[in-house]
């Protein structure tokens, strides 16, 4: 994917000449080293490999929320973004073709009775999730009986089940994972309630830099870029999305 020259590609002229493409961002889709304060994690290895694709600077952007992400790119602050695939999200971005799949399950207390999320789905219970995150979408939209416990941000919604506000905790495999290991006892549900698809974002009606952004996610795909990224992360329940 290294390019020496920028692209003289007119589809991303305007991206060409600042001289950089910026990528919205947010919380856990990477983390901080804190030794060195380098960013770290698959999105910002896609980020390096987006801007060597197009000869010019790959910037990550950091955000704390995906709404704020969302904005970012639709106010043209960011150029793009790594962004999971929701419909509510199509009013204001457009989506490239997929690069990762990213499962959803559930993190349960130690003693829990709780194996699947159709366990999970009683009246009563309550699960911690992370407001507006497309795991959180997921579960809004399947759950009959069980009640949606909301935070802002990974850790105040992971403290909502440490304290016992709520009965277990959903998000994304890998970060469920993590705070699995905070709490003896406890452990990752098998299975999956679902993923997320993401994809590369911009702004509503930008077709020729979504064209461009769509060859990009493919060729990434097939190259093997995204797997790499992916491995070199570390992170579970991440797979390449299929060939569109």
């Amino acid at each position: 994917m290294t390019q020496v020259k920028p692209s003289n590609d007119p589809r991303i002229a305007d991206l060409v000449r600042k001289g950089e493409v910026r990528v919205a961002l947010y919380v856990p889709q990477y983390s901080r080293d804190p030794a060195t304060g380098e960013l770290r994690g698959w999105t910002i290895d896609l980020v390096a490999a987006l801007g060597a694709h197009m000869g010019i600077k790959g910037v990550p952007v950091e955000h704390p929320t995906p709404p704020e992400a969302v904005a970012s790119v639709a106010s043209g602050n960011c150029d793009t973004s790594i962004l999971g695939v929701e419909k509510v999200r199509r009013v204001a971005v457009d989506y490239s073709t997929g690069l990762i799949e990213a499962d959803y399950t559930l993190v349960v207390p130690a003693g829990s009775p709780v194996r699947s999320v159709a366990d999970a789905d009683k009246p009563g219970v309550r699960i911690a999730v992370v407001r507006n995150h497309a795991s959180t979408l997921t579960l809004e939209r399947m759950l009959k009986h069980a009640t949606l416990v909301y935070e802002d941000l990974p850790n105040p919604t992971f403290e909502l089940m440490r304290s016992g506000k709520a009965d277990m905790m959903a998000s994304l495999h890998e970060i469920v994972l993590r705070y699995a290991a905070k709490i003896p006892g406890s452990r990752v549900v098998e299975g999956r309630y679902g993923f997320n698809t993401l994809a590369l974002a911009v702004p509503k009606g930008l077709t020729e830099r979504l064209s461009y952004l769509t060859e990009f996610a493919e060729a990434a795909k097939a190259n093997g870029t995204v797997q790499r990224a992916i491995d070199r992360s570390g992170w579970h329940g991440l797979h390449v999305a299929p060939k569109a």
